[in-house]
């Protein structure tokens, strides 16, 4: 699951990881998410660093803590995460893509037609 060879972060993949679980559903509103040191021994990675992502979290409002409790799935942290996506990660790769085409010379009919295709193959899947 994590890549230790990329440019990534490890404690940003691991805040992606939980906030990718959430999305899935595996974690609730008010549920209790894994500690530092779950995630640690699960990745095996210093407990410092599943901190980090953890508080990631935390200062997007993602997460809450609990003194002596832990950390917990905020209200409305599936839809905190869908925007953060939405108007981040999804624009930036678009641009990334109209980039290319552009490069390319490609035709904005022919875009739209390849992301079409796109998305009849996931949808079959």
């Amino acid at each position: 699951m994590l890549n230790t060879d990329g440019t990534k972060p490890i404690y940003v993949q691991i805040a992606e990881w939980i906030e990718t679980e959430i999305m899935n559903g595996h974690f609730e509103s008010d549920q209790k998410v894994y500690s530092q040191y779950q995630l640690a021994e699960m990745y095996t990675i210093n407990p410092a660093t599943a901190a980090k992502g953890l508080n990631l979290l935390v200062d997007e409002n993602i997460l809450y803590k609990k003194r002596g409790l832990g950390m917990f799935v905020s209200t409305n942290a599936k839809e905190m995460i869908i925007n953060k996506r939405k108007n981040q990660t999804l624009k930036r790769l678009v641009h990334e893509i109209v980039l290319e085409a552009n490069r390319l010379q490609m035709s904005d009919r022919e875009l739209i037609d390849m992301i079409k295709a796109v998305q009849i193959e996931e949808g079959e899947r």
